[in-house]
């Protein structure tokens, strides 16, 4: 067992730190309040490669390994999740499936863009009746022989704005339930597609969530991702990609947050001394630090097990479930041994916390990934 990084891993990793200190960090306070897209600060991270991490340098990627990306994902995550989001989604929900599914038109036509970070994509699953059952799909595409005609609402679409291209689940044929689901690829220029109002949320303030409205969107043929009916598998298997992303950022919000409470401890004096010298301050410091190792390991090897061509879902629903519950309880520590100072958002844990919270539930909720971690260790 090897548990150290390539020399190309850490370079990514400082690479990645780097600019989450020196450029996601100043105004994240204001990008929180204002509820702003990091617009400039997105293009700054495909001009570094951040958008299309994995994708084959013939599409116009990285060409890297999975943990490479978690790596990224984490150190941006522990300064700015707004941020890290936009990189998740375009990464693993949008780039990878495209490029594992896609027809090689559809990867000339939008994946080279979305990997240099052109233009970013969204992923559209869930629905007001549909959201951990995926299966109840109430967007229809009537197939009009060369094209589709599409009609119904998403929820809770990451980059609902900001995005140009939008990865759609929707229903064809509704007696063949979850096997009559396709996916298509929607411009957002197409007639008959609506943007709703933006979400006014508790985290992720700075991401741009928002509902889709469809209405006879006309769809061509070719903008369908796989065979007919192939949808709903292809929105699984790229959930399960989506999971690492996600777990990832968990373990950031987790990371960050240790980390400035730990500073905070050296520095803040009570009762005549450094309050990490107090026991009851060292020990949530350790068991912090404790949790958050755990939960790098789970993540970085759900990451190595989808690098090595193995069955992921397990080792990233776990990942996901622990790094995600880890993210909560170190930041809700972090306010706490911040103390009165952890409530004002100058000192960032307030936020860090608020943010820790969707880990729980978007791509797939925390009760979902009980559910896939229970039917594998069943299974035989």
């Amino acid at each position: 067992m090897d548990f150290s990084l390539s020399e190309e891993q850490i370079m990514i990793q400082e690479a990645a730190r780097e600019f989450a200190q020196n450029e996601l960090l100043p105004g994240v306070i204001e990008r929180d309040e204002a509820q702003r897209f990091p617009t400039e600060q997105v293009k700054r991270m495909g001009d570094l490669g951040f958008m299309g991490m994995m994708v084959d340098p013939e599409y116009g990627g990285s060409g890297l390994d999975t943990v490479s990306y978690a790596l990224v994902m984490e150190e941006l995550s522990k300064v700015d999740a707004s941020a890290s989001v936009v990189v998740s989604v375009n990464n693993s929900l949008v780039c990878w499936g495209l490029e594992a599914y896609g027809n090689e038109q559809q990867k000339q036509k939008y994946l080279k863009r979305l990997a240099m970070g052109e233009i970013i994509g969204a992923f559209c699953l869930s629905e007001p009746e549909a959201g951990s059952d995926a299966t109840s799909q109430k967007t229809t595409a009537l197939d009009k022989g060369d094209h589709y005609i599409l009609n119904g609402t998403k929820n809770w679409i990451t980059n609902g704005n900001s995005a140009s291209v939008y990865i759609v689940m929707a229903q064809t044929d509704k007696d063949k339930g979850h096997k009559g689901i396709n996916a298509f690829l929607v411009d957002k220029e197409m007639p008959g597609f609506e943007i709703g109002p933006k979400e006014n949320k508790l985290g992720i303030r700075g991401s741009d969530t928002h509902s889709l409205n469809f209405n006879d969107v006309k769809v061509p043929k070719e903008n369908r991702i796989g065979e007919d009916g192939f949808g709903f598998k292809f929105a699984m298997k790229t959930l399960a990609g989506g999971r690492i992303g996600i777990a990832a950022q968990a373990l950031g919000i987790a990371a960050g947050a240790y980390e400035l409470s730990k500073k905070y401890a050296k520095e803040r004096k009570a009762f005549g001394t450094e309050i990490v010298n107090h026991q009851a301050i060292a020990f949530k410091l350790a068991d912090m630090h404790t949790q958050i190792e755990a939960a790098r390991f789970l993540v970085y090897k759900a990451a190595w097990d989808k690098d090595q061509g193995n069955n992921y879902d397990l080792s990233s629903a776990m990942a996901k479930l622990y790094a995600s519950q880890v993210a909560m309880d170190t930041t809700i520590e972090a306010v706490q041994i911040h103390g009165g100072n952890g409530f004002v958002k100058d000192y960032h844990v307030e936020r860090l916390m608020r943010d820790a919270k969707i880990t729980q539930i978007y791509e797939g909720t925390s009760e979902i990934q009980k559910i896939v971690i229970s039917r594998s260790i069943t299974r035989d």
